[in-house]
């Protein structure tokens, strides 16, 4: 009666390993009894750690029921294995997890080759292919940056951090592109940049994180509230091209038009930021569920775990409201920061810092591929310069997904595409009005805004049911395949048949 398990009535056996209580001595009130147990022996605790496993830094989960705790009858609680310290940061180990963290980082040596041969009057071909082998090992550590952060600040700050920063290098060169006056370019990149968010980067992982997986789970909430307000931006570049299309008012309704939606569309993404941040931050950082990998086959050791699993949930059903702690095994291990916040914070702003000044060298060679591989800008513009330029968003939307986090996966690929067309656009437009370049409007090519919309469109499809699998990956990418194929065959508009 006052028994702290509840274990058959024909078991005179000690209960299963994942049954036993953890800690020195636990002590519970029901109905004024008390009843206590007993430490843990030293093969009892062996046992315990044969079922969940142990690890320098593993963390096991234990979930506590009672009334004195949580009302909503289930509350987690961490608690570190004993002895097991956590490791001091160091300078030369911090150094160490930063560079050694994925083999790709021998690429690194590019990186100061990229940018020397910049300054020299080699081919520009080479200069291209020696800086876009250097943007992949920087934006792979763009990303391990951005997770370090994510672990502190959450997937919701870590998501819009990584947006930011990877925004940072379309932001460099749409305005060395705009004082250039190379408006095409401009205008190509921008849109390329959503389209290669949405299709490609979130395309590819949905498809890398749900190949091992059922499906993924994500907050259908803030996805939606991304996608709806990347519907409105695409609104907001519909409208300026259908009024020139049939209105007689020229470049001269279409300037104060561009000029004041910009300033609209600053305002919206202002009161997004405060909407994400402060009012409504617990919609935010509500946990998604987590789904675990399948297996071709049973590994070893699973049906002890899957039997110590049921016998805990048995356990916790009979025992009524007697308080127990009952290990959960979890499949991955908790993450443990590897830098400090502020050498996190430094790698991200050094590593963003030399992607754009190789994305700078890499552009900068482009007319020389244009002319020489008679290619359009139309092409470049709108598929070859948001791949460079999304390696940061890329990699880590890929990375995250496949470690089953789709609210920063989504937040960095959607979140991205939401903060070019909400924010980079109408601003880029602000500076062009500040700096008397009247070209710089929100009148685009109508290939271009029609490729658009299909694209969000099919983006708010997908994401509405809060779910996610490898064949909505395979969609997403075969649509930027169709749109990249078009704009091969898309004519440039000095040629003659253009229209």
């Amino acid at each position: 009666m006052g028994s702290i398990f509840s274990a058959p009535r024909h078991a005179d056996t000690n209960p299963p390993a994942s049954r036993q209580l953890v800690g020195d001595n636990i002590e519970t009130t029901r109905a004024g009894s008390v009843a206590s147990a007993a430490p843990l022996t030293t093969s009892k605790a062996e046992q315990q750690h044969e079922v969940l496993g142990t690890g320098a830094s593993t963390k096991r989960r234990f979930f506590i029921s009672g009334r004195n705790h949580a009302s909503a009858g289930w509350m987690p609680q961490e608690h570190e294995d004993s002895g097991k310290d956590k490791q001091a940061f160091t300078a030369v180990g911090q150094l160490k997890a930063t560079l050694l963290n994925s083999w790709i980082n021998v690429l690194l040596v590019m990186v100061p080759v990229g940018i020397a041969v910049h300054y020299t009057h080699i081919d520009p071909i080479a200069i291209f292919v020696i800086n876009f082998i250097a943007i992949i090992p920087l934006a792979a550590m763009l990303s391990y940056a951005t997770e370090e952060i994510a672990l502190r600040t959450g997937e919701t700050v870590g998501g819009l951090l990584n947006a930011t920063f990877g925004n940072a290098v379309e932001l460099i060169v749409s305005l060395l592109a705009l004082f250039k006056r190379e408006i095409v370019i401009v205008q190509t990149s921008l849109i390329g940049s959503i389209l290669s968010n949405l299709l490609l980067v979130l395309g590819m992982a949905f498809f890398l994180g749900g190949i091992n997986r059922l499906e993924q789970n994500f907050n259908v909430t803030v996805a939606q509230t991304a996608s709806s307000l990347l519907t409105l931006a695409v609104g907001s570049l519909i409208i300026p091209t259908a009024f020139h299309a049939w209105s007689n008012a020229g470049e001269a309704g279409i300037v104060p038009l561009s000029r004041g939606t910009s300033v609209i569309l600053l305002v919206v993404y202002a009161c997004y930021l405060f909407f994400q941040l402060k009012s409504h931050t617990e919609m935010y950082n509500k946990p998604s569920e987590k789904v675990e990998k399948r297996r071709g086959r049973v590994g070893p050791g699973d049906a002890t775990i899957g039997i110590a699993q049921i016998g805990a949930g048995i356990s916790a059903t009979m025992g009524g409201d007697n308080v127990q702690r009952l290990p959960m095994a979890t499949p991955d291990d908790k993450e443990e920061p590897q830098l400090t916040i502020w050498v996190a914070l430094f790698t991200l702003a050094a590593s963003t810092a030399l992607v754009a000044l190789c994305a700078e060298a890499m552009v900068g060679s482009i007319d020389a591929i244009t002319t020489r591989g008679h290619i359009s800008e139309t092409f470049v513009g709108l598929i070859l310069i948001p791949i460079v330029g999304n390696a940061a968003e890329h990699a880590t939307a890929i990375t995250v997904a496949i470690k089953d986090k789709m609210d920063l996966s989504i937040g960095v690929a959607v979140g991205s595409s939401m903060q070019i067309a909400l924010l980079l656009v109408p601003l880029i437009v602000v500076i062009g009005w500040i700096a008397g370049i009247d070209e710089m409007t929100l009148y685009f090519d109508g290939f271009q805004i029609a490729v658009l919309f299909v694209s969000v469109l099919l983006v708010n499809y997908l994401i509405q049911d809060g779910k996610s699998n490898w064949l909505e990956g395979v969609l997403l990418m075969i649509l930027f395949l169709i749109i990249s194929v078009a704009a091969w065959f898309y004519p440039a508009k000095s040629e003659p048949n253009a229209p």
